[in-house]
């Protein structure tokens, strides 16, 4: 499969209109997992934010003829998905605390979305690297940064302390930063991971 580098954004855009499915494989490989880390929280099921995913590249896909750049199909693929859960989290009867704070966050503007773009799109970059952490550590982070979870709440369905909830976190962190700077990525996605990590 071509990189986009091998491209160009003009063939690219151009094959994809046309109907190569080679170019929606191109885009499902470089927005799903972000997608899903965007959509995840909101919908606190996983499998049902895998399914908003895939339905927001069938429309993609079936509305292609509409899209001039590579940064329209990303922000289709972004609006969609916020609607999308959106629309989910009305359908529901109950929704936890979660739930409700991002259904509020979702309705007031286009900041909190910009936000959660770049947020999913650090989680995606640092994906890799999440993996490779220690066991507790991986599975602390993603309780607190992709499923939302709270300390004490974690700290329950581990069998824990709150302190070596705290502990796995830490680690997981200096890891991953440790990580983002061998790999000497830019200062905005630094700055971006730090802001991502600056919750209580």
């Amino acid at each position: 499969m071509k990189k986009r580098a091998e491209y160009g954004e003009n063939d690219l855009m151009e094959s994809f209109r046309g109907g190569d499915e080679t170019t929606l494989a191109f885009f499902f490989d470089l927005h799903y997992k972000s997608l899903c880390y965007f959509a995840v929280p909101l919908c606190q099921d996983t499998q049902q934010a895998e399914d908003i995913v895939a339905d927001c590249f069938f429309k993609l896909w079936q509305n292609r003829t509409e899209f001039q750049t590579a940064q329209n199909v990303k922000a289709f693929l972004y609006i969609s998905c916020r609607n999308a859960s959106l629309n989910h989290l009305r359908s529901l009867k109950r929704r936890n605390a979660a739930q409700e704070l991002y259904f509020s966050q979702l309705e007031s503007g286009e900041e909190t979305i910009l936000y959660q773009i770049i947020e999913t799109e650090v989680l995606h970059i640092l994906s890799r690297e999440i993996e490779e952490l220690p066991t507790k550590c991986r599975e602390v982070f993603k309780m607190i940064y992709i499923e939302n979870k709270k300390t004490d709440e974690i700290a329950d369905l581990l069998g824990i302390s709150v302190k070596t909830v705290r502990g796995h976190k830490a680690r997981a962190i200096e890891l991953l930063k440790s990580q983002l700077l061998k790999q000497g990525v830019s200062a905005v996605t630094l700055l971006a991971f730090l802001f991502l990590i600056d919750r209580p």
